[in-house]
């Protein structure tokens, strides 16, 4: 799931790494245009909008209005939100149809409850997963933007991801703090055997459960490669493996060491002592 290129996300901050140079490309790159023209198509199609009826909006991570644009010429009225000045300036260069407002989706939703009949966004949410300053903690800056999110859309409402996470973990950090908001909904595979067309759709209800779409490519999937993952607000504990308890397994302490590394913590190497159990002093 990871990939070996290093990923924008560990270059800098969102507001950062867009910079003008950066931004310019969303305008002049026929291959980016293409691909979050592609995207966002298939992210309205999970949002299930009813037909011949103009629907409200919210474009989360929006940068230049590629996403926006598809929306308008489907006829729908939308507001873009972005933490990246240069990219809102792009799109203020380009005049879009929607509005834009400049803002941190950590530190939620500036908007009424109600307010939207539906959410898309691309390639945005995985920032949240990285902490740019020490105040930040990826947990509470999911939770905020989520619970922030759920009240501003109307109920029955739907708000659709494309992500790209860097592993498992970061797949549960986001959707653990999605349910703690209220959310249910689960993850939706496009082509799941594929390296490259491979692409994952977090799709969530607000207030009514709905039935999860099928991910695309799901009738040549393999058997043991799931293009559903399913989640409701109901916790699930980890159950013990041969006797003994995962939270002190090696695995574990890895993947926590790495959490806390990802959350801007110091922490210690790895070893190849690391997680090895210690005997018994008599």
């Amino acid at each position: 799931m990871s990939s070996s290129c290093r990923r924008p996300e560990h270059m800098a901050p969102p507001e950062v790494f867009y910079n003008e140079e950066e931004a310019k490309k969303y305008s002049q790159n026929s291959r980016m245009i293409e691909i979050q023209t592609q995207m966002s198509e298939r992210a309205v199609e999970l949002l299930s909008l009813p037909e011949d009826q103009p629907c409200y909006l919210l474009d989360v991570g929006c940068g230049s209005g590629l996403s926006g644009d598809y929306l308008s010429e489907e006829g729908y009225y939308w507001v873009g939100v972005d933490i990246s000045t240069a990219m809102l300036d792009v799109a203020l260069d380009r005049e879009v149809d929607g509005d834009l407002v400049l803002g941190d989706m950590g530190q939620g939703m500036p908007f009424r409850p109600g307010t939207f009949d539906g959410c898309i966004s691309i390639s945005a949410l995985q920032w949240l997963c990285n902490a740019d300053k020490r105040s930040h903690s990826p947990p509470k800056r999911l939770y905020t933007f989520f619970s922030s999110l759920y009240s501003s859309l109307a109920r029955g409402a739907r708000a659709v991801f494309q992500i790209y996470p860097e592993n498992s973990e970061q797949l549960e950090l986001i959707t653990a703090q999605a349910m703690r908001a209220g959310f249910t909904g689960g993850m939706v595979v496009d082509y799941p055997n594929s390296s490259k067309a491979k692409k994952f759709f977090l799709c969530l209800f607000a207030g009514v459960s709905g039935v999860l779409p099928k991910g695309l490519g799901s009738e040549t999937v393999d058997r043991n490669v799931p293009n559903q993952v399913q989640f409701t607000g109901q916790r699930s504990r980890f159950k013990n493996m041969k006797g003994k308890s995962v939270k002190k397994s090696k695995d574990w302490i890895l993947e926590k060491k790495e959490r806390q590394r990802r959350q801007g913590k110091q922490v210690r190497a790895d070893t190849k002592y690391t997680g090895r159990q210690r005997r018994p002093r008599f």
